[in-house]
């Protein structure tokens, strides 16, 4: 193992990945590996799979022949849900020579005694009741912000869903080592943290190894805006009906939070939510949206759609979209319903046609569009904190406030990961907004 030096990772799907990801090549570097570009040449490559739709599956061969061009002799390793879930599919992929599944990929310098491509790849892959402990995890390095891990798994029993067998039931990390986490984070000059999980507002459930709550996800979100060092924490993706109104109170005037929620709606339509085994309705979303309205006028709201599941009639669809409509939220993420094997969806009546799914998604992409552009329009004119990210994307600079306007200026690289004050001055033929700096001292 001393003589393979070098080691390259391609992750997919959430930021939850992203995460593990970077805890995992940390382990790489303890071994003695340097971590290398993707597109270099290694002498191993990790690939960390999704399998939340079938685009994601698909890629995955692609990923695996992309290393193969770049290095054909390298030990190429699958992780990840989609490893989990279908590990004899992934190790039947030419070219693949290890698949490790929920639990063993936190151990993969374990596996790495013997590096000889075989003609057919190993696997160690759990029974996913056996993920039941927790495994810490943040990402540093590969972005201005840093992704931090409070939670993993679910007990929810979402229809179309294939999460809680990919990833196990609900599990907190416990509170002091998320705090330690993120000082350490925030030590090593990250701005902004984004707290990620499976469904992170079910946090404390499995703190300490049962299913009691020693703390809720108020507690975590109140504990974490004392810790030192942290300019902004950024709540990633969580339920409608775990996201409590106090918490929302408490991010309008905490000291890190920042005004921007991704909550999930699925559907406006409540009988497709019933369908799906949602745990709430369309009325309660409807509350979180403007609690977070009253408390935060200038907070951005992101939803999760999915369009084309079974039994969305034409009457159902139009249905979410007025309701998404008339909504004052800010953009959608939109993702055509596939069907999963081992999912109660995957067996329902009243498909909806590719054809028809693809057609909704396009309607809904062009309502996000719609969305978006209102909400820096009614940005236009006020004052903001951004911080700049640190890609060059032709001649450009950019970054986000912290009501997520995504902004740019031409390239500089002494901004990269420092915090500006600068007024939002007009949006762009892109769609990004221009600026300009109320003051050019650091805002931090």
């Amino acid at each position: 193992m001393a003589n393979l030096q070098k080691v390259a990772f391609y992750t997919l799907g959430c930021k939850l990945n992203f995460s593990e990801t970077s805890t995992i090549a940390r382990s790489f570097k303890n071994e003695g590996f340097q971590k290398v570009e993707f597109s270099e040449k290694a002498d191993i490559y990790v690939i960390n799979t999704c399998s939340v739709t079938e685009n994601a599956d698909k890629r995955f061969k692609s990923i695996v022949k992309q290393a193969q061009k770049v290095n054909e002799d390298a030990f190429v390793i699958a992780i990840g849900c989609y490893a989990q879930l279908k590990p004899e599919e992934l190790a039947d992929v030419n070219g693949v020579d290890l698949v490790l599944g929920a639990t063993e990929k936190f151990k993969i310098t374990d596996y790495l005694n013997d590096l000889t491509k075989q003609e057919f790849a190993e696997i160690h892959s759990c029974e996913i009741a056996d993920a039941d402990f927790y495994e810490s995890a943040y990402s540093f390095g590969d972005r201005t912000r840093a992704f931090l891990k409070v939670q993993d798994g679910c007990d929810y029993k979402c229809t179309y869903c294939t999460i809680p067998l990919a990833r196990g039931i609900s599990r907190s990390d416990n509170l002091q080592n998320v705090l330690n986490n993120a000082s350490e984070i925030a030590a090593k000059g990250i701005q902004e943290i984004v707290l990620t999980g499976v469904n992170i507002g079910d946090y404390g459930k499995g703190e300490f190894g049962d299913k009691k709550h020693e703390h809720t996800f108020l507690d975590l979100v109140k504990a974490l805006d004392e810790v030192e060092g942290i300019n902004r924490l950024r709540i990633s993706s969580i339920e409608p009906n775990l996201l409590e109104n106090e918490t929302i109170d408490f991010v309008a005037q905490s000291n890190s939070f920042v005004p921007h929620f991704h909550i999930p709606l699925q559907s406006g339509s409540n009988e497709i939510l019933k369908a799906m085994r949602r745990r709430y309705l369309r009325e309660l979303y409807v509350e979180k949206v403007s609690q977070i309205k009253r408390v935060m006028p200038n907070a951005c709201i992101g939803v999760d759609v999915i369009v084309g599941f079974p039994g969305e009639t034409n009457e159902r669809f139009l249905e979410t979209y007025n309701f998404l409509n008339e909504l004052d939220i800010s953009y959608l993420h939109v993702f055509a319903y596939s069907e999963r094997e081992n999912t109660l969806a995957a067996e329902m009546e009243d498909v909806v046609p590719l054809s028809v799914r693809k057609k909704r998604s396009k309607m809904l992409r062009g309502l996000s569009a719609k969305k978006r552009r209102a909400f820096y329009e009614s940005q236009l004119g006020t004052s903001h904190t951004v911080l700049f990210e640190g890609e060059n994307k032709q001649g450009y600079i950019h970054g986000f406030t912290e009501n997520y306007v995504k902004v740019k200026t031409p390239w500089n690289p002494e901004l990269i990961n420092t915090l500006h004050q600068i007024k939002l001055d007009k949006i762009d033929e892109d769609g990004i907004v221009r600026f300009t700096y109320n003051e050019l001292e650091i805002a931090n």
